[in-house]
């Protein structure tokens, strides 16, 4: 039994890095299931749900700004990807991994694949789920600070939110080191 991972958020100036885990069945094909950021935002929160309804199991993680600023955005991304592989219920036996990086966990072997989103329907459920996870808690902390255009961006670097971070400062919620770097 195999399961994907891939985390959402990497590359943002705010918010968390969310980390999904899917073992899907072999042999169930569902048109649209593929790589996030290929599908609209209507696209992934459908897909999401006949995710979750037809996976054997997922599981989602998050790592808040604190720990990405402790042990940095690529640790996190591993990280949140283990807690989300230690979720599911049943254990898989092997780990595909979205990207080129990923840290040994005891009693799991497992392979990285770059663009592996594009590769398998499990990494690409993983990717859904972690992005649409990571969007609708970016979307709930945009109320608390409309000024960054949450809603819109999700936290990544678009030219309103860092005219944003220039003229308001940064908030909790900001990658505090990696946007004082950006903006130094």
């Amino acid at each position: 039994m195999e399961a994907g991972c891939d985390e959402a958020g990497r590359g943002a100036l705010a918010g968390p890095v969310f980390a999904a885990a899917v073992i899907w069945p072999a042999d169930l094909k569902i048109d649209g299931i593929r790589d996030s950021k290929q599908l609209t935002v209507r696209q992934r929160e459908e897909m999401a749900l006949l995710i979750m309804e037809n996976a054997i199991a997922y599981g989602v993680a998050s790592l808040d700004v604190d720990v990405i600023g402790t042990i940095n955005i690529l640790n996190a991304s591993i990280l949140a990807m283990q807690k989300a592989v230690l979720s599911l219920n049943p254990k898989p036996e092997f780990l595909l991994i979205d990207g080129n990086r990923f840290k040994e966990m005891e009693g799991f072997k497992h392979e990285t694949f770059v663009k592996g989103d594009s590769i398998y329907t499990a990494i690409a459920a993983a990717s859904i789920l972690a992005k649409t996870s990571r969007d609708a808690l970016m979307k709930k902390l945009h109320e608390e600070h409309p000024e960054y255009d949450w809603f819109n961006n999700k936290g990544y670097g678009t030219l309103k939110h860092r005219e944003a971070i220039l003229k308001t400062g940064l908030t909790p919620h900001h990658r505090a080191g990696f946007c004082r770097k950006l903006f130094a």
